[in-house]
């Protein structure tokens, strides 16, 4: 049989490995210790009656421990899940608690309102951003350190192997005596191109200038078409004051060009004649120096 009286004397005279002596008093790391304080009416294992409060991740459970089963250490407590609410807790531990001793009662619902209390306090603390402080151990920063340094010596190196074998290639130092990778050379070759067609397009174009026409030309060509011209005049209006001027034209024409031949001064005639019978011969010139006449009628 279980006597408290004899178990309370040997822990608290002799040895318990669960108290912690300070300078403030006595403590108890139990687990099940409902106040945390070493005394007769707070130790969980001098009481075959007892009651405690637990947390398993964010969930209060009541945990009892009766007489009854003091012989079946697997199954000596008893817990029962106490609802989020904290009025409705208390009247569940009221109602499991009924005849147990008012301390204990008082002690158990002293601790379910600490633990509600530091329940909301952690989630203000969830919601608000905080910075956290991570540690990095020194031989770990060092080693990475070190191999970024080998891994851009290898990065730089390799670049100037392949620009080398590039240039070598493309002089022809080796010959037909070397074997390379197809691939990586088309690839290369694409890229160049690549950046020379993006250097043409952003070459600005070049100021071309170009010699004027002379005017000379300019007025062959616009005799060239004098006889069309007046043709159209005609037709607008068959008048003999027009037909006057359209043969001093043709003179001034005939005197410009020097060294003319009998059959353009005969087109001029033949022109004036046709004329007042509303016809007009126009001149077109062809590249083996001959002329052909064409008739047009009003």
């Amino acid at each position: 049989m279980q006597n408290d009286e004899v178990t309370w004397q040997i822990i608290r005279h002799s040895h318990c490995s669960y108290m912690t002596k300070i300078v403030t008093g006595n403590f108890c790391r139990n687990l099940y210790n409902v106040t945390g304080i070493c005394n007769r009416s707070s130790c969980p294992l001098a009481n075959s009656r007892y009651v405690t409060i637990l947390d398993h991740d964010g969930v209060f459970y009541l945990y009892m421990k009766a007489i009854e089963r003091a012989h079946m250490p697997n199954k000596q407590w008893e817990r029962v899940k106490l609802p989020r609410n904290y009025d409705k807790a208390l009247e569940l531990i009221d109602k499991h608690l009924e005849f147990w001793p008012k301390f204990l009662v008082h002690k158990t619902k002293q601790r379910l309102t600490k633990m509600t209390q530091y329940r909301i306090c952690m989630r203000k603390l969830q919601l608000k951003v905080r910075e956290k402080i991570v540690t990095m151990p020194r031989k770990q920063t060092k080693r990475e350190a070190r191999r970024e340094e080998k891994a851009e010596r290898a990065a730089v190196l390799d670049k100037s192997i392949e620009q080398e074998l590039l240039e070598r290639l493309k002089k022809g130092v080796y010959g037909d005596i070397y074997n390379y990778p197809v691939q990586a050379y088309d690839n290369v070759l694409r890229m160049e191109e690549m950046q020379a067609a993006s250097e043409d397009e952003e070459e600005e174009p070049e100021v071309e200038y170009v010699e004027g026409y002379d005017e000379l030309e300019e007025e062959e060509d616009m005799e060239d078409f004098g006889g069309l011209a007046i043709d159209e005049s005609l037709r607008n209006d068959g008048s003999d004051e027009e037909d006057e001027e359209i043969e001093a034209f043709n003179q001034k024409k005939l005197k410009r060009r020097q060294g003319g031949s009998e059959s353009d001064q005969g087109n001029l005639k033949e022109n004036s004649k046709l004329k007042k019978k509303g016809r007009v011969i126009i001149e077109v010139e062809h590249d083996d120096d001959t002329d052909q006449r064409q008739t047009a009628v009003q």
